[in-house]
């Protein structure tokens, strides 16, 4: 895949769009004419729009700053937006001499009036000031999340998930308000494509823009169906006309939209080919809480080196025969040996991280392939990362059957064995291995010395996994003579990750 050019980030990065909205405020301040209007529209909801993108990973508080500070302007040309769209139908379907469409531009002008004059108030409301200073700051943070990367990518495939459920209520009650819901869908896919998908969005455009304004446009005439309906004095032939004129509009709309999206050549299943699957989308899922613990995590360093660490002594261990291999467990305790500092805080201390890490994990929303089940059992792990030994009957256990306690155990031990061999966050122990020797467990960690404050800290650390595993466990230094192939059969060969 090619990398981005930078030219495109400039063109269209957050930056760019905050800034734009600055100027087309001033066009738009010029009479409230009907593209100014759109045109700012636009540029506020491109930036908004990036804030949804960017939530799903950064918790920086800013972000929702920013989207409530341009709502009231969004929300008040909204209003003026669409009173200028119905009048452009009107105007269409009516033709000239149709005494209906008279009735109607009339007052919809009157009510355009004093749209623009609360759109006006808005706009001298909007802090322009801090505007810029939010945007300057969050645009900052924008750089540590790759374009097309894979977190771009999941989010892209959630929103087309979203989208396509949907499609498929739209299709099956065929109500206005399931195609208004379903073009909001494919709204938030595109933009989500095009604020962070520049690639696809090249070969998509088109496509998307086309049904957008399609299912747009028939939200537009059921809005103008339920004016005329409204509207007084409207004689009973004069409204069924006008009826019959959107009604076939509206078909013809509904009917370029399904030619696209439904049957073997639906744009859905082409959509969905370029985003990830399998192994890809896992690595993706991992790769978004992955981000999201790096804008929190002081140490992302000590964390990868915990992560590395947990997943050797894991495969050294399923590979020795003491713990039962399986890729649901390892999968969670690589994620919970990444997120497992996010509660400490930006100065790097505070006392109970543990704890509050729990909660935050808690109230994160899963990443596609994870359910709300598992999250909890990543925030039980790095609950109890360190501090007291965790009991069956623990309150960060509650909604865990006791089977999936009893699953939880042995990694929350390597966990902690791992958190402890780089204590000091050095990274001073780079690697282990692991065989069995005489009915015991040893444990060699490249860079333990014998006789040193990490030694006793990982010798304290081993006490849960000795439970666990009922068996002793016994920690040295790798000899610097040892090799994965010449330690013998029972060692891990798992290799860094």
């Amino acid at each position: 895949m090619l990398p981005v050019s930078h030219s495109h980030e400039k063109k269209a990065g957050l930056a760019f769009w905050a800034h734009r909205v600055l100027e087309e405020c001033d066009k738009a301040a010029a009479g409230f004419a009907s593209d100014p209007v759109h045109d700012l529209r636009v540029a506020i909801r491109r930036c908004r729009s990036m804030a949804d993108g960017f939530l799903t990973v950064d918790p920086d508080p800013a972000w929702k700053r920013m989207k409530r500070l341009a709502k009231p302007l969004f929300s008040s040309l909204g209003g003026l937006r669409d009173t200028q769209v119905m009048m452009e139908w009107v105007t269409k379907l009516g033709g000239e001499g149709d005494a209906v469409a008279h009735e109607l531009l009339a007052a919809l002008a009157q009510k355009e009036m004093q749209q623009k004059a609360a759109a006006q108030q808005a706009l001298a409301a909007f802090d322009r000031k801090h505007w810029t200073t939010l945007n300057a700051h969050l645009a900052k943070r924008t750089g540590r999340v790759p374009l097309e990367g894979s977190v771009f990518q999941l989010l892209a495939l959630e929103r087309w998930t979203e989208a396509r459920e949907l499609h498929r209520k739209a299709l099956r009650n065929r109500s206005g308000i399931a195609y208004h819901q379903l073009r909001i869908g494919i709204k938030r896919f595109r933009y989500t494509v095009e604020n962070f998908l520049p690639q696809r969005h090249g070969k998509w455009a088109k496509d998307l823009r086309e049904l957008q304004d399609a299912l747009g446009e028939v939200h537009d005439f059921d809005v103008l169906r339920a004016i005329v309906k409204a509207h007084p004095g409207i004689q009973p032939d004069e409204r069924q006309r006008w009826f019959a004129r959107i009604s076939a509009a509206r078909q013809e709309r509904i009917d370029r939209y399904r030619q696209k999206m439904v049957g073997k050549q639906s744009l859905w299943d082409i959509w969905r080919a370029d985003l990830p699957a399998g192994g890809v989308l896992a690595k993706a899922a991992l790769e978004k809480l992955c981000t999201w613990a790096a804008f929190l995590d002081p140490d992302v360093a000590h964390s990868k080196a915990v992560a590395r660490l947990a997943l050797q002594l894991y495969d050294g261990l399923s590979h020795c025969g003491i713990l039962v291999a399986s890729p649901e467990q390892r999968r969670l305790l690589e994620a919970a040996a990444w997120l497992h500092e996010v509660g400490r805080g930006a100065n790097g201390h505070g006392h109970g991280h543990q704890k509050r890490g729990y909660k935050m994990i808690c109230k994160l929303k899963p990443p596609l392939g994870w359910n709300q089940e598992e999250m909890r059992c990543v925030a039980a792990l790095v609950r109890h990362h360190r501090g007291p030994l965790p009991m069956d009957i623990d309150p960060y256990f509650v909604g865990h059957s006791p089977k999936r306690v009893s699953e939880l155990m042995p990694i929350i031990a390597v966990l902690r064995l791992a958190n402890s061999l780089d204590g000091g966050h050095d990274e001073r122990i780079s690697r282990v291995t692991v065989e069995t020797q005489n009915g015991s467990v040893m444990l060699y960690a490249k860079g333990l010395q014998q006789m040193s404050r990490s030694a006793e800290r990982v010798a304290g650390a081993r006490y849960l996994l000795e439970a666990v595993c009922r068996l002793p466990v016994l920690i040295r230094p790798m000899p610097s003579s040892a090799t994965s192939s010449s330690r013998g059969k029972g060692m891990s060969r798992a290799a860094a990750n």
